[in-house]
């Protein structure tokens, strides 16, 4: 497969994820796709749907943000391809978020996606600010007040 190719792959998926569409999503993704989130934050590598390697139906990705995600505007990630060769998509896309309290989270992720046999294999993520995302998810979940803005600060500042 060359790299346009593997790019179209690539954002068929974060189609698929943006319009919650779980049917489109199994079908770009390869039987063990593999999903490496960074470690602090409060989901794992799972797949909804998919077991992990130890039989267990660990929380998602999906099932963490759902729910801060109302509307179709929260679910637009925005993903601009950055480059691509051979194999690998590398795509900045943005994780949004708004609390049933009323906090916003709009923050910058940075993915590197590999794709086999035409269907996306592998995708690790780099959030610019892991810290902004943990007391996202903190505030929202009633964990104590807001302390600082929740996402990254605005440019100029």
């Amino acid at each position: 497969m060359n790299a346009d190719t593997n790019v179209r792959v690539v954002l068929e998926v974060f189609a698929a994820i943006e319009q919650r569409d779980a049917a489109r999503f199994l079908a770009h993704t390869h039987p063990r796709v593999s999903i490496c989130w960074p470690p602090s934050l409060p989901w794992n590598d799972g797949v909804p749907g998919r077991p992990d390697p130890h039989g267990q139906h660990p929380r998602s990705w999906l099932e963490v943000w759902a729910p801060l995600q109302p509307t179709a505007a929260e679910r637009q990630m925005h993903p601009e391809v950055i480059a691509a060769a051979n194999d690998r998509v590398v795509v900045r896309w943005h994780q949004r978020g708004h609390s049933p309290t009323g906090l916003s989270f709009d923050g910058q992720v940075l993915g590197l996606y590999q794709v086999r046999e035409g269907r996306l294999a592998r995708a690790q993520m780099f959030y610019f600010d892991t810290d902004a995302v943990k007391r996202f998810l903190g505030d929202a979940a009633g964990q104590g007040p807001p302390s600082r803005p929740a996402g990254p600060p605005a440019a100029g500042r």
